[in-house]
């Protein structure tokens, strides 16, 4: 079981995006695939028709005293070959509650153990704050997606992002691999060429060879309840993920460990 995760400390750069495509690619190929959903918003619990207000059981409930089998709280998608680890709105009182509190950083990779046999990818979609379960995500995972929006402001976020992991990396045991994807790329403006040139010149082999473009197929498969992959596998967004997963799948050693390469 490989277990990645995609984060940015900047909101809307397409990281929920990023999850439900490849994993829609992924179950494609005939793997078995869990979502996991550790942002608060719960964007990626209602991609899968779930409400996050109103949910009973989710990822939250591990982090509490007497934590349930994370099994008792895995949910079927109408997608075949994917899982849904759901998020709730409770979720948001875990940074309070954490407060003197040890160990909540390794609650998530500790609650995957037990998954291994049945799942052969686990994709978790992190919040866009560093906190706690950004931490799990980062502990838990073993590669790095880190998508950024082409623009300028959202190239901060990035930078922001690698102070974070210079830091939390020091006390990781293991190296992490760690790639950057350039995302809503407009080959049309001069501002989006402009970025990407930057984080390119910026991040060099760290940046992905796939770039995914604006697309609104996007929308249009979220709004149909279904993976872009299924809904229309010839957009030229997934087109741009199917090259992504390529790279990960058949060049993954390729990919350097962010603490080699910073």
């Amino acid at each position: 079981m490989q277990v990645w995760a995609v984060a940015n400390q900047k909101g809307g750069v397409g990281k929920t995006t990023t999850v439900v495509t490849l994993a829609g690619l992924l179950a494609q190929q005939g793997a078995r695939v869990l979502v996991v959903d550790l942002d608060p918003h719960g964007s990626l619990t209602a991609y899968f028709g779930q409400d996050p207000d109103s949910i009973a059981a989710s990822v939250y409930d591990l982090f509490q005293t007497q934590a349930p089998p994370v099994e008792s709280l895995l949910l079927a998608t109408s997608e075949a070959g994917i899982s849904l680890l759901p998020a709730s709105n409770r979720m948001a009182a875990l940074e309070r509650q954490a407060v003197g509190l040890a160990g909540l950083g390794l609650v998530v990779h500790k609650a995957l153990q037990g998954l291994h046999e049945q799942f052969d990818y686990v994709l978790l979609d992190s919040p866009p704050v560093l906190g706690v379960t950004m931490v799990n995500a980062l502990a838990a995972c073993e590669l790095l997606l880190m998508p950024v929006q082409t623009e300028f402001l959202a190239i901060k976020g990035l930078m922001r992002m690698s102070n974070t992991l210079g830091l939390l990396l020091r006390n990781r045991s293991k190296p992490l691999q760690a790639i950057v994807v350039p995302t809503m790329y407009d080959r049309r403006t001069k501002s989006s060429v402009q970025s990407l040139r930057i984080i390119r010149a910026e991040f060099g082999e760290r940046v992905a060879n796939a770039v995914i473009p604006i697309d609104t197929q996007f929308r249009n498969a979220s709004a149909a309840g279904q993976v872009p992959s299924g809904y229309n596998h010839l957009a030229r967004g997934v087109q741009a993920y199917d090259l992504l997963l390529a790279q990960l799948l058949r060049k993954r050693q390729q990919i350097p460990h962010w603490e080699d390469s910073v």
